[in-house]
């Protein structure tokens, strides 16, 4: 393989996630008082870990959100995630694939642990996942685009930066992985590849990772 570790992004790449919590998000922060549209949701926070949402809104607004914002957020999307949420259609050919090669691979999520263990419950995938290959940002002090979540990732399974590939599908993921120095391509099923800039490449079906990772 040409790379020592496959990072994967966990939603809208191993996870079918990001049109039910975009759509969730959205509809909250309009009920808040705060309208936002699903395009708006995708644009600002897609990638991103739940202070940004904070962050955002209080820099745009001067409004703080209700202290159990999150707690309401994640309940809703949990709830979702049990009628709804699919594992992204080809990635477990990918895992066995790498398992076949003896090829480490791991996931670094914005969302939190119990959101990643939620969704792959859900789809199966935590028969791939165990707590030794899966990495929030809730480990680490900032969330993408800063560089922490995957640098943290990286020395936790071992492997130097630059011998490190991310699978990413935001924006804001691409740029924590450059940021890392790590290579990254990009997830184009959801998102346009002019959306992913800087990344190594593009690929629109999960059939297509296995030639870029040489697995």
């Amino acid at each position: 393989m040409r790379y020592d570790l496959v990072i994967f992004d966990n939603d809208g790449v191993l996870v079918d996630s990001e049109p039910i919590s975009n759509t969730l998000l959205a509809g909250y922060l309009t009920e808040l008082g705060h309208p936002t549209s699903y395009e708006d949701s995708l644009r600002d926070y897609m990638g991103s870990a739940m202070h940004r949402v904070h962050d955002l809104v209080e820099e745009r607004t001067g409004q703080r959100l209700p202290v159990d914002f999150d707690d309401v957020f994640h309940a809703r999307v949990f709830a979702a995630f049990q009628d709804e949420l699919e594992v992204v259609p080809g990635v477990e050919d990918v895992l066995k694939r790498l398992v076949a090669a003896g090829a480490p691979y791991c996931v670094a999520s914005s969302g939190s642990h119990e959101r990643i263990r939620v969704g792959h419950r859900k789809t199966g995938l935590d028969a791939w996942f165990r707590d030794e290959n899966a990495f929030s940002s809730e480990d680490v002090g900032r969330g993408k685009p800063a560089p922490d979540l995957f640098l943290h990732a990286a020395a936790r399974m071992g492997v130097e930066p630059e011998r490190c590939v991310v699978v990413e599908d935001s924006r804001l993921g691409v740029q924590a992985a450059l940021a890392a120095g790590m290579d990254v391509y990009g997830f184009t099923a959801m998102t346009p590849e002019e959306k992913l800039a800087g990344a190594a490449g593009f690929f629109r079906r999960m059939d297509e990772l296995p030639a870029i990772l040489g697995v």
